[in-house]
């Protein structure tokens, strides 16, 4: 079930600004939730204490959590959401930001979410098979078995 306000919130967020569907930001904060749990994994000293995640680190996240949620269907689904690039995440990041869900350092800046990685390679190519991925080594041999 959503919390009520932050429902609320991207009610008024989506009035405001309609490319985005409202899945995306339930997306996102999900997706944040899954980057903290995975730093916190690899930070131990960190354990147990909030920590603010960066652009480039909650992209990563993203990713990731797009993968695991959503397999090779990642790139449609954020797609039909209007996410087609990574700066689109920090449009969102920044929309909460704006209704004060989000915090944000002084470093923070939308920049920080400026297409870190293309959507094909992020969500198509881990599911391309091997030799597609890679690309063809000696072009003589394109095309045998």
């Amino acid at each position: 079930m959503e919390d009520p306000d932050f429902a609320d919130v991207v009610g008024l967020i989506c009035k405001e600004d309609s490319r985005f569907d409202r899945k995306a930001y339930d997306f996102i904060r999900l997706g944040l939730d899954h980057a903290v749990k995975e730093l916190k994994k690899k930070d131990a000293a960190r354990a147990g204490r909030s920590r603010h995640v960066s652009g480039p680190e909650l992209l990563e996240g993203l990713r990731v959590y797009a993968l695991d949620q959503f397999g090779p269907l990642a790139k449609t689904v954020l797609n039909s959401w209007g996410v087609t690039r990574c700066s689109d995440f920090g449009d969102i990041v920044f929309n909460l930001i704006e209704y004060n869900v989000f915090s944000k350092t002084d470093n923070d800046r939308r920049e920080d979410f400026s297409d870190l990685y293309s959507f094909d390679d992020a969500f198509v190519k881990p599911f391309l098979p091997a030799n597609i991925r890679r690309g063809p080594s000696n072009p003589e041999t394109v095309g045998s078995a």
